[in-house]
Order: structure tokens, then sequence, then C-alpha cells
């Protein structure tokens, strides 16, 4: 590893020691197949779940595994506050630790063991079991350790309803359609867990109510008092509803299940969904062997990170969206050996592109045809247009250089045409929707967690355009004006943008800095000499970038400084040099920063989550991050540097 003198007297050299020892990293972690997948890690629920669901189903214990498990637990309970968190560092979270403690005690913890009291007190310091949100109440209830009257109705009749109706699931983001699906029949059968230890947490209660809070940014009062005294309505109107037709809805929701099963990937590729499924099937009877069930509960398993002493389950896996920011990072890095390893990386992607699956995007878009590509190895009815994005940047820049097989100008085409296919009214783009903006449903009680939708947002719509201008699309044209239009109008006061899938403004000022320089709109114009500034400003000390999870606040109150990540770092310099600060003294420190902090295995080390699950409810831990991102921020400083070259030619 470069030292501190040689940074200083030949920061480019060093810049390319640096670089060079990270492409040997990377290149040594990629598979024989040419893909890349890091862990993905989320909060202590998915493996709280995760336990609680082989106890739901009265399966033999794996106790091997649930004492890895347990250890993995207690590591992350807080030593500040004693319960647990939804990211690293951060604050108490009720339902988080309800999960944690509850998983604990079936495991064996003993519940005056330090580590469960300490728990218990946090907890009931909290308001108890009772503060709790929706998806845990319903967890309790399950296990007749909660009520379900205080688990907002949601009707399995909803799903017979037309689609012009208020309350539909198509206006749903795709992760609520798939977790909710399954759970509409849970709630209206009411099963109650096997649970052959018979272990409740009637100890983590407290005498006191706990209303339900609401994490929608902008949730207005007169709807949620509306909707409350809907959901009145609809428990008084329960019992009553026709046998008939609650038979229909329930069918209706196992036909939705089973169509978009996904093979051992699972519903919707997400745990959430996928563990819901598999409680849907058991208590309609499904036998443990009956395919759909089986499948269900394999896909399962395939999310858990079992190492030597300890043991997780990731809410879902990121190998497309790996493999292409890999992909972009060794190409970046240049070289024979690192450009062959890119290639090989594409290769692999070609075939997953989405081609004859019309998925759940095709009812607002039907008449569009599909070319996208999902983030998991498999989710053909929910490809994204942030992972199509970065794929279709990575081929078009790859495709001649590399001479790459026939077919990816086929490949290119129509991904970019499944793209543009998926822009929004308002000029921007979703993840994976378009128009999915009915903010009035996200007052409802069951959506407490704020993340019922998926509106167009700055950072996807920048990865947009960032691909039409990298294949020659100019400004001018009508998608590309309105796109830019939006992304004007969403610029904050301070000159950042919101990142809704990273974190935060860091994040979504980058990416949109990178789509303005590729758009043609250079460091000069007002938009990036004010984002510019901005990143300059709230530069770390030491030379790196570091922003907190709880930037992501209801009111937007804006960015939160925070130790600098190599993530984070990697962001920050990717957009100064894109509006062409490459010479600028913030860009040679961060750099700076990087070389200094690089690991002694080549790659940067990072436990901060800097990855956007759901705002202020969920959040990731992108193992990958701190590996590729950095690499490609330092490879394009040494790129830049030495060819005198002031322009960034990418989108990314």
């Amino acid at each position: 590893m470069a030292t501190v003198a040689e940074t200083l007297i030949d920061p480019v050299a060093a810049a390319d020691a640096c670089a060079n020892r990270a492409a040997a990293a990377l290149s040594s972690v990629q598979r024989d197949d040419g893909h890349w997948v890091f862990e993905l890690e989320a909060d202590c629920t998915i493996p709280a779940e995760y336990i609680l669901l082989r106890h739901y189903l009265g399966e033999p214990r794996d106790t091997g595994l649930e004492a890895k498990i347990g250890v993995y637990l207690r590591r992350i309970q807080s030593a500040s506050h004693d319960g647990w968190s939804l990211f690293h560092g951060g604050a108490f979270d009720a339902s988080a630790s309800v999960k944690a403690y509850y998983a604990l005690k079936m495991i064996g913890d003993d519940i005056d063991a330090p580590h469960m009291v300490r728990a218990r007190n946090a907890i009931h310091k909290a308001g108890g079991a009772a503060a709790v949100n929706v998806f845990t109440r319903i967890q309790l209830a399950l296990f007749g350790a909660g009520s379900w009257s205080v688990v907002p109705t949601m009707p399995v009749e909803l799903i017979l309803l037309p689609r012009w109706f208020p309350v539909h699931l198509s206006k749903m983001s795709y992760w609520a359609r798939t977790v909710i699906v399954p759970l509409l029949v849970l709630a209206a059968k009411q099963p109650v867990a096997r649970n052959p230890l018979g272990i409740k947490v009637d100890e983590l209660y407290t005498i006191k109510a706990a209303p339900l809070k609401s994490q929608a940014a902008g949730a207005k009062r007169s709807w949620q008092i509306f909707f409350a005294a809907l959901d009145v309505v609809l428990k008084r109107a329960e019992p009553f509803w026709p046998k008939g037709t609650r038979g229909k809805a329930i069918q209706a929701c196992v036909d939705f299940v089973v169509e978009r099963l996904n093979g051992e990937d699972g519903l919707g590729a997400i745990y959430p969904a996928m563990a819901n499924s598999v409680m849907m099937f058991d208590c309609l009877g499904y036998a443990e062997d009956h395919p759909h069930r089986a499948i269900a509960r394999q896909s399962v398993e395939k999310l858990l990170v079992v190492k030597d002493d300890e043991a997780y389950c990731q809410p879902c896996v990121s190998p497309v969206w790996d493999t292409a920011l890999a992909a972009h990072a060794m190409l970046e890095a240049g070289g024979e050996d690192n450009e062959r390893r890119a290639k090989a990386a594409l290769e692999w992607l070609k075939p997953l592109q989405v081609l004859d699956v019309k998925g759940d995007w095709a009812d607002v878009k039907p008449n569009v045809r599909p070319g996208g590509w999902a983030f998991q190895y498999n989710n053909a009815h929910y490809p994204d247009l942030d992972d199509t994005a970065v794929v279709v940047m990575a081929m078009a820049r790859a495709k001649d250089k590399l001479a790459l097989a026939s077919g990816y100008d086929e490949a290119i085409d129509r991904g970019v045409e499944w793209t543009a296919g998926l822009q929004s009214k308002n000029g921007g783009f979703g993840a994976f929707d378009a128009d999915n903006t009915y903010d009035y449903l996200n007052n409802i009680p069951f959506a407490d967690h704020g993340a019922l939708l998926d509106p167009p947002t700055s950072d996807v719509t920048a990865r947009c355009v960032s691909m039409f201008a990298q294949l020659g699309e100019g400004a001018d044209s009508p998608r590309m004006a309105a796109a830019l239009d939006f992304l004007a109008k969403e610029q904050m006061a301070d000159g950042s943008w919101f990142g809704r899938w990273g974190v935060n403004y860091i994040y979504g000022t980058w990416s949109v800095m990178c789509a303005l320089n590729a758009a043609g709109l250079g460091g000069d114009h007002p938009s990036m000499a004010r984002a510019a500034d901005w990143l300059i400003q709230i530069q770390n000390p030491d030379g790196g970038w570091g922003e907190d999870c709880d930037s992501y606040k209801l009111d937007y109150a804006g960015y939160e400084p925070a130790p600098s990540t190599a993530s984070q770092t990697g962001w920050a310099l990717l957009g100064l040099m894109a509006a062409g600060k490459v010479d600028h003294p913030a860009v040679e420190r961060g750099v700076k920063y990087l070389i200094e902090t690089q690991a002694e295995d080549g790659l940067w080390g990072q436990e901060h989550y800097t990855g956007g699950g759901f705002p202020r409810v969920f959040y990731l831990r992108y193992h990958g991050y701190p590996k590729y991102f950095p690499l490609w921020a330092v490879a394009r400083y040494r790129n830049l540097k030495r060819s005198n070259q002031r322009d960034v030619a990418w989108g990314m």
C-alpha cells in the first residue's frame, strides 16, 4: 500500500497502485461463471423472522443454525440503548427489538440473562410490545402473542376489486403487492403458529396502549382520520363477508402467488413475500412436499449466510446489481485482465434480460415490450429500471472495445425501449412501475411504514437519463427534456438531490451529477455548480465523505454528517469528477483518503449502512459497495489525470 509520503509526492502514481491492487482483489472474488455477488445485510428483523418462521411451521430444530443466528443477534445488540437498531449505530427501534428478543427467547436464551434483561427494559421504556409497527403486530398475532384486533384490517376481498377502486393492489408498489397478497389470506384465516415450545413474550407488554405511528412523509391528518374510521367499519363487517366471495378471493390470492412463485428465487425474490407465501400455503393445508409449498420454502433457505461462528438471513440477493457495477469498475480500471473479467460479467448478464414476461408493470404500460433486468438471479415479473440502465450502460461502453459476442445491440435496444416505455407522466422514472403516485395510500393504517408506493425518484431518473445520453440521445428530445425538468425541480435548496435507494443526499447528488454531465450540462451549469459546491462543503476533515441514515427524516431536513465511508467517498468523487473537478483539492483529498484507508487485502471495510430499502424503516448494507465504488473512483481519477482530460465520457 502506498505510504502517505508517496501519496503527497505523486498522487497519480499512488492512485494507480491503489486501483491495481483493488482490481486484483475484486477479480479474486469473481465467480467462475463471470458474475459477482456479495452479502446483502439488513437489520435484525430478517434473521429473527427466519427463526420465528421455522417455529411457526413446527419444523425440526436445527440447533446448530439457531445457535449461529443467536450469536449474530447478540453481536448486533446495541451497547448504548440495549435494543436493536435499523442500521449500524442507529437509534433504538421497538419493532426490531421485539422481534430480536422473541427470536433469542425462541432459540433458548434465558430471559433473565443480562442481555435479555437489558433488551426487555429498553422495550418497556419505549412502550412495550404494543408499540410496534403493523408487520410486527401481525407476527405477534400469528403466534397468539398479540391480538389481531390491533392489526389494521385488509380484507382478502381486496384482490377482487376493480382497478378503478381507490385502494387497489395495482396502485401499490411491487414489494407491497407481493408481501400483502399472501398476508391477506393469513389475515382472513388468522392461523396460530404450531410453536412446539409454546413460547410467547407476555413479559414485553406494558399496560400502555400504543397507536400506530406513520413513517410516511407528508402524511395528511384528514386522510388518516378517514382511513381509521374505515378500519373500524371493516372490522365490524368482517364476520359478515359472504363465504363464497371469501373463498373466491382466497383462490385469487393463491393464483397470484403461484403465477409469481419464481422457482427457488421466491415470490418477488424478497424475504417477507417469500416467508408469507410459505405460511399461506401452510394455513391452506398444503403438505410440506406439495410442489408450490416446497419450492417456496426452499427459496427462503437460499437467503441464508452461514459462517463458521455466526449466521443470518438476507432480505434478498443482489447479483445483477453487483455484477453490473463491478463490471463498470473493472472497465474503469482497464487493462487486459480487468477488461476480460468485465466481458465475462456482461456475458453472464446478457441471458438474464427479461424478454418474454410481461410483469405487473404492464398493468399501467400494456403496450410496452419487456426488456429489463431484475436485481436478483431471477425475478421476471419485477425487472427494475435502475438495474436495466446500469447494465445497458456497461454493455454500451464495452461492446466495441471488447468485441462482445453478437446480440448486444439488440439487448441494448430492448433495454432502452423498455426503460423509455416506463417513463412517468411527470417526466421521472420509478424503480419498477410507471406513475405509481397514489400518495393518499400512504395514509391507510396498514401503511404505517410509509413505503407503499414506488414514485419517480431523482436517483432512478438520473440513471435513465445517463443511459439515454450515453447512447447519444440529445437533451432536447421530449423524454430527455421531461426527465431533466423533473430533476431540476427535485434539486434541494442547498444544491443536493434526495437519494431514495442509497444514503442519501450524497447518493442522489452523485447520481444526478453523472446524468447532467452525460446530457451535456457541464460543470458551469448552475445546477452542477451548486451540487459540486455542496459536495465540497460537506467533505469531512479526513478527506472522505459520510452521511447518516438519519438524514431520512419525515421533514426532509437534509444531510446528516457522519464518519467517512469508502462507498460514499467514492460517490462524492465520481460526482465531482462528472462536474469537471478532477483538479480540485477536494478530489485529491478524497482520493488520498481512499488510498490511505485501503485494507491489506486491497479492498475497503465498511460497517455503516449506505444502501436504502425503505426510508426510516429499512436499510441495507451492501457488502459490495466498499469493494467496487472506491476502485471506480480512484481508477477514474488516475485515468483523467494521466490523459489530461477533464470530461467524463460515460453515463456513470
